[in-house]
């Protein structure tokens, strides 16, 4: 079933990777007796760098388990080497999972029920911060738990704001009014564009949402949202775009683009993931602020980064529940590493805790993505995701790209995620 489920997952919902190295392989012993615990991730760039240091103090804090991180790419080329290591026998002791994935592995039941080894240390999904927790239960199995957590935000080089008197837009029609007057041109070419995003599902979904619409029905039969919603949503984009107010990136390596193009003052304002302020403090030179995304009819934010998940066929599930735990519970654990990174607190304790109360005085950009989760939605939440946003992605290439009419894109993407839902 599995191989059959996730055949179609190829796709391109990836924030910025880089760089990496072959699978290790499966072992169950290192060293000196110790348990090698294999961790497979998605984290590439600063963030790798960021997941790297915590692994690293794992390891010399515990004397019996050495955990080895592998790079396996982006978060889609992750689950397809996991498909493949699923059907081999060779799967990690424990895997990043975009948290849109966690249902098809679950599904075909190939991760742990972690609710035992949370009881036994303590431990609750009470204990997980509110709005992270919609990927994680399935068949009243916890089978995965938050680690680096996100939502889209609106990142903003403040200074050309100032300069033209304009404020911080909080709906779509003060958006389009500052984009527009943020444009720079000269000699026909675009000196500055006023607004961008990268490439990807993440954020159309958001501002479905924010029309009120959904992107799965409630039964589960067809998309949830009308072509009013749709076409509201995409013709406000092509506004945008023909007036250089929106720079629409290439697709690939479309999140590294924009945050160059916003970092170099390209552009002035930014749909992207939270888990890039890190990486963007130390680059850019100018009054960097963020914010919640602009409403329409609502607040509304899709949550969107990884969850980790404890393999079921893991042959050291004791030492691999040990680094789970350890993430979630000890601040030199997934507590520096979100200090570090940009990523959410994902667990109450973390939100309580000094270090990020004192993070968020100094740096109140930090704490808005935190503060946006009491509007998250998980209206993609369905086992055929996967192939439903391959189509999603071309109708998106067909309306940003090629320029088809939007009515018509999005009735051709409602048959086909209505035919991959009847299978």
């Amino acid at each position: 079933m599995l191989s059959g489920v996730l055949a179609g997952c190829s796709g391109g919902q990836t924030q910025q990777q880089a760089g990496g190295k072959e699978p290790a392989q499966q072992s169950s012993g290192g060293a000196g007796g110790k348990a090698t615990v294999q961790f497979w991730h998605s984290l590439g760039g600063k963030n790798g760098d960021y997941l790297n240091a915590m692994i690293k103090r794992f390891n010399e804090t515990h004397d019996k388990i050495e955990v080895v991180g592998t790079f396996q790419g982006s978060y889609d080329e992750t689950v397809t080497k996991l498909q493949q290591a699923v059907a081999a026998g060779t799967a990690p002791d424990v895997t990043m999972l975009e948290r849109a994935y966690v249902q098809m592995f679950a599904d075909s039941d190939v991760l742990e029920d972690m609710t035992p080894y949370m009881k036994k240390s303590g431990l609750s999904a009470d204990d997980f911060t509110p709005g992270l927790m919609g990927h994680s239960t399935f068949d009243k199995k916890l089978v995965s738990s938050p680690f680096n957590r996100s939502t889209p935000i609106l990142h903003i080089n403040k200074t050309p704001l100032d300069e033209k008197g304009l404020s911080v837009p909080k709906t779509w029609d003060e958006l389009k009014k500052v984009a527009n007057a943020l444009v720079v041109k000269e000699n026909g070419e675009y000196k500055r564009y006023g607004f961008t995003m990268p490439y990807d599902t993440w954020y159309p979904i958001a501002m479905i949402s924010q029309t009120k619409g959904k992107f799965f029905n409630d039964a589960q039969t067809s998309i949830g949202f009308g072509n009013g919603e749709g076409v509201k949503v995409f013709s406000f984009l092509k506004d945008l775009q023909s007036t250089g107010a929106l720079y629409y990136p290439p697709a690939q390596d479309s999140g590294n683009i924009v945050n160059q193009m916003f970092s170099g003052g390209k552009v002035a304002m930014m749909y992207q993931s939270t888990g890039v302020i890190g990486s963007l403090l130390d680059t850019v030179k100018f009054d960097y602020v963020t914010a919640f995304m602009p409403m329409d009819q609502v607040y509304a934010t899709p949550t969107g980064g990884a969850n980790v998940a404890l393999m079921a066929d893991s042959k050291n599930k004791e030492a691999a529940w040990e680094f789970i735990r350890w993430t979630m519970t000890d601040p030199q654990g997934g507590l520096q590493f979100v200090l570090d990174s940009g990523y959410l607190p994902f667990t109450k304790k973390m939100v309580e805790s000094q270090q990020i109360k004192d993070l968020w005085a100094k740096r109140p950009n930090r704490k808005v993505a935190y503060d946006q989760l009491q509007y998250a939605t998980d209206t993609n939440k369905n086992v055929a995701w996967s192939q439903v946003m391959q189509e999603f992605f071309k109708a998106m290439q067909a309306i940003m790209y090629d320029n088809k009419s939007i009515d018509a894109s999005l009735d051709t993407f409602k048959k086909e995620t209505e035919r991959i839902l009847k299978k």
